[in-house]
């Protein structure tokens, strides 16, 4: 269940996607440095350690008692979209070292300005290309609730 009062991430079936839409009480950049900058991930997801900036950037984000997860930066348009694509195939029982283009999904935030704050949606896909399509769904819907309610607290200033 959800520590916000922003609705849990759902499943897309046909699509093979995780949607999740939540309102942070922050400023458009605050969110933006949130979700792309290694050091400001690193408050709220997994430790993020990125080999640069930009279009192309290798990184790693590393889970206590997880592990450590490859990513590659696959596209930004600032303050409103950066994605991610992420070797994150929970199902399959071992971690890549590398992100395979062919074995993995792809995480997008779109930041939306509103009066109030900032209007952030996450869509990963690429479900179809993991060990256990139906599994990964899952795992990564609980995950996303769980992250990003972590997100607005931080962003929100709460725990």
């Amino acid at each position: 269940m959800s520590m916000t009062t922003n609705e849990a991430s759902v499943v897309d079936q046909d699509r093979l996607a995780v949607r999740r839409t939540i309102h942070i009480a922050a400023a458009i950049e605050k969110v933006w440095t949130a979700v792309t900058e290694p050091e400001h991930i690193s408050m709220w997801f997994g430790t993020a350690d990125f080999d640069g900036s930009g279009v192309g950037t290798r990184g790693t984000l590393t889970f206590p008692g997880y592990g450590t997860v490859p990513l590659r930066v696959e596209a930004i348009e600032a303050p409103h979209l950066v994605s991610y694509r992420w070797g994150n195939d929970d199902a399959l029982g071992e971690l890549a070292s590398e992100v395979d283009p062919e074995h993995s999904t792809v995480f997008t935030f779109t930041l939306e300005a509103v009066p109030d704050g900032t209007r952030l949606t996450v869509v990963e896909t690429g479900f179809d290309t993991t060990s256990d399509p139906s599994a990964n769904l899952e795992s990564h819907r609980e995950g996303w609730d769980s992250e990003l309610d972590k997100l607005v607290a931080l962003l929100e200033g709460g725990s």
